[in-house]
């Protein structure tokens, strides 16, 4: 799905954004995350061992939000996820949050220490923009 331009630029704003994800029994969860916005993809880090994580490995549906309050403008992203766990695009996800996010570089980690989660976008809506 190719996204509006105007929800591009919003996107690459930003790096902080909610997002919700639910057990197979849907109690819902929300949970503040670092993103980067690549190739029409939001990718968050996460560790092994967090409800998100539990929840998506149970039910890969996913939904974000990132907005602002002033002025009031926004975007929801709703789709599905898939992880990354190792390999070629692993080295290449950290590499982005190594060089953007400064908590990266006080903590960083290895291949197989922690998997990046991949929002394939289906649904946008957007406000204020």
């Amino acid at each position: 799905m190719g996204m509006r331009k105007n929800i591009e630029d919003f996107l690459r704003e930003h790096d902080l954004c909610r997002i919700a994800t639910a057990s197979k029994d849907c109690m819902p969860h929300v949970v503040p995350v670092s993103y980067i916005f690549l190739e029409g993809h939001i990718y968050i880090s996460t560790d092994y061992g967090t409800k998100k994580l539990r929840n998506l490995k149970e039910n890969s549906s996913a939904a974000l939000v990132i907005d602002d309050i002033k002025p009031q403008r926004g975007v929801l992203l709703q789709g599905h996820v898939k992880l990354i766990e190792n390999g070629t695009k692993w080295n290449r996800l950290y590499g982005k949050f190594y060089e953007k996010f400064e908590w990266a570089k006080k903590d960083p980690w290895k291949e197989g220490e922690a998997p990046f989660i991949e929002l394939n976008v289906e649904k946008e809506a957007c406000w204020g923009l």
